[in-house]
């Protein structure tokens, strides 16, 4: 017999990280398949564009790096799939491919790989290709199904010269924008399924849609037209939630959502960007290490300590 000393947790699971990947890949098919019925072919073709140079970059960054290759793990995958949800539809290739081969390996990779990045790797691809390609990042695709089918760009619900839509327009995604995003019926099927399966807590999506619904109702706004405009379900869904950036503990993660809810309508308000939710969820992963430092349990039998006193 030999005692192996290791650190915590010492909780066994017969959770994988592959088999959450997996999940949330499968909680992802309803919006790629919404995608395609509206926007047809491409949808499907930037999809395998992102997924695939996602997995060959971390074969390859794995390689270099002279580390244990990863891609069995369906993170990067994951992260592809994501990525090419966030992003119109009609968007050059070429821009795809750089902005998957940002989020693996600046994001990802260079800060150690899965678990060790800072800011989800999706998200802050998008970000670094709104900067980089504002004119392609922002430039919509009519769905298959609107008045004008010939493929002409169109405003997203948040832009100020945007169309008047209909709720039941935005509930079901007949509307612009970025392929994934556009349909909250197949982003809410994805979300039940991770709470379903575990995957995810419920307390960051409802939160952070929670807040952003009062935050809107506070400045004026329509609150149910600002939650199902724009990534905000999406992003409260599939990117606030991410077991990396986002606070482990009950408080933390009420924190995190609620400065999520807040940040992403005052970005949408005050900005000159009419979509919030991304740097939003830039901002609260980076104050996520104090957030838990200050939401951190007591240890069992722990004694507060007294003024004056070290703890």
């Amino acid at each position: 017999m030999k005692l192996f000393v290791s650190s915590s947790p010492h909780l066994r699971s017969k959770k994988t990280t592959t088999g959450v990947m997996l999940d949330v890949l499968i909680a992802l098919v309803p919006a790629l398949v919404m995608a395609v019925v509206y926007f047809g072919y491409k949808a499907l073709i930037l999809a395998l564009v992102c997924v695939g140079t996602c997995v060959l970059t971390e074969y390859i960054c794995r390689k270099v790096m002279k580390r244990n290759n990863t891609i069995t793990d369906l993170s990067a995958a994951v992260t592809g799939l994501i990525l090419a949800l966030n992003l119109p539809v009609d968007i050059n290739l070429f821009m795809a491919v750089f902005g998957s081969v940002v989020a693996i390996v600046v994001v990802k990779q260079m800060f150690g790989g899965i678990g060790y990045n800072f800011v989800n790797p999706a998200m802050a691809a998008r970000i670094v290709m709104m900067v980089s390609f504002p004119t392609a990042m922002t430039t919509w695709t009519n769905t298959r199904f609107m008045e004008t089918v010939d493929g002409v760009s169109s405003a997203t619900p948040l832009a100020p010269d945007a169309p008047a839509y209909s709720y039941l327009d935005l509930f079901l995604g007949n509307i612009g924008g970025s392929m994934g995003e556009v349909c909250t019926l197949a982003i809410l099927l994805g979300g039940i399924f991770l709470v379903i399966r575990r995957v995810i807590s419920p307390i960051i999506p409802v939160i952070y849609i929670g807040t952003a619904a009062l935050m809107s109702l506070l400045l004026g706004l329509d609150p149910l037209y600002q939650i199902l405009s724009g990534g905000l379900v999406f992003g409260a869904v599939f990117m606030a939630t991410d077991y990396t950036t986002s606070p482990i503990n009950k408080w933390g993660k009420v924190i995190f959502a609620v400065g999520l809810g807040i940040f992403t309508i005052l970005i949408r308000t005050y900005s000159n960007l009419p979509e919030g939710t991304s740097f939003a969820i830039l901002l609260m992963n980076i104050l996520v290490p104090h957030i838990e430092r200050l939401t951190k349990p007591r240890a069992f039998g722990e004694k507060k300590a007294k003024k004056g006193e070290k703890s």
